[in-house]
């Protein structure tokens, strides 16, 4: 698409990169935390504290990545907003009340006493299954275009139930990076066990999203585009490889090679993403809305630009400074001489 460069033209496109983004970063950075939540009830009860332990300093800052994707959204372009948060409400107020119930169980399982710690433990499970099944129907649904046809809602049930698997495979390969003993082992037993079902849904919504999509179909399957394209399925299949040579080698793990699933599976959500990117551009909206139909006024965007490049910064180097300090090995999670009131 020729278009003039002008801030028109560039400003729109930068949101949308800073959009893209943050919800890259919050799928991956939310994603093992929810996924470490959705393996919490196949633990012992000592297993399960240091669970929750190895996200602690983390899960609540990783959302703040989901704060900034919806508020560039909102303000940068306020007509997708609308139609995207009205046609995704049910969805997007099941996540808020997944999210919620995390927040709430995480500190109450601490304080609570023994009898009590079984629910909110089962409450923390439950509210990283409901985000998780939330916001991949909310994927689905928006690669449709929101539509409602039988073929387009099966669709999006589909990539529902298989992103609770991929972020349950990259919450093991967090744990294989903070954990160790027989909490890692278990950690490789649940990667094994979510990974077939994972890159078999992965493989058959791959296919599907060309037959749900027609726009999505005229862009992979043409020539040369199809060729120039193939090292993204190549490259994440070699990704899921190494990823299962590595859950099937204990040793590996044992000599401080854990991370390498961990890695590979970032790795297929970061192709994924850009997949997705590539399909979906120039819209914002799938066939209704593109990123300057739905943008603000280039005005407003000058100035939100000014708030963007000192937020965003801001955000990047809190995290990195964050998981600096953080980093290592879990250990028993304590708020100190109250944590047992």
């Amino acid at each position: 698409m020729d278009m003039p460069l002008n801030w028109a033209t560039v400003l729109p496109l930068i949101f949308m990169a800073v959009m893209g983004l943050a919800l890259l970063v919050y799928v991956v950075l939310d994603g093992y935390d929810l996924g470490v939540g959705l393996l919490l009830p196949f633990a012992s009860e000592t297993q399960k504290d240091l669970m929750v332990s190895s996200i602690g300093p983390f899960w609540d800052a990783n959302e703040t990545w989901l704060v900034l994707g919806v508020g560039v959204l909102l303000v940068a372009f306020p007509m997708a907003h609308g139609i995207v948060l009205s046609a995704l409400y049910l969805p997007v107020a099941l996540m808020l009340i997944g999210l919620i119930l995390r927040g709430v169980a995480f500190d109450f399982r601490i304080k609570a006493p023994a009898g009590h710690k079984t629910l909110w433990n089962r409450l923390f499970a439950l509210g990283s299954l409901l985000a998780a099944l939330a916001q991949g129907w909310m994927l689905g649904s928006y690669l449709t275009g929101f539509d409602t046809h039988p073929f387009a809602l099966l669709f999006s049930a589909g990539i529902a139930i298989t992103l609770p698997t991929a972020y349950a495979l990259l919450g093991a390969g967090w744990l294989l990076m903070k954990t160790e003993g027989e909490l890692r082992a278990r950690a490789m037993a649940w990667g094994r066990r979510v990974f077939w079902p994972m890159a078999l849904a992965l493989g058959a919504i791959s296919l599907a999203t060309p037959l749900a999509s027609p726009t999505v179909y005229a862009k992979w399957f043409v020539l040369p585009e199809f060729f120039a394209l193939l090292p993204i399925p190549l490259a994440s299949a070699a990704a899921l490889a190494a990823a299962w040579l590595v859950l099937h080698r204990p040793r590996v793990v044992e000599a401080g090679y854990g991370w390498i699933v961990f890695v590979a599976t970032v790795i297929v959500f970061v192709l994924a993403f850009f997949g997705l990117a590539y399909s979906l551009y120039p819209y914002i909206v799938m066939d209704r809305l593109t990123v300057w139909q739905a943008a603000s006024a280039t005005e407003s965007l000058m100035v939100i630009l000014i708030g963007v490049a000192i937020t965003l910064p801001v955000i990047v180097v809190y995290t990195i400074f964050m998981y600096r300090v953080f980093w290592g090995r879990a250990g028993a999670l304590s708020y100190g001489p109250s944590s047992g009131h």
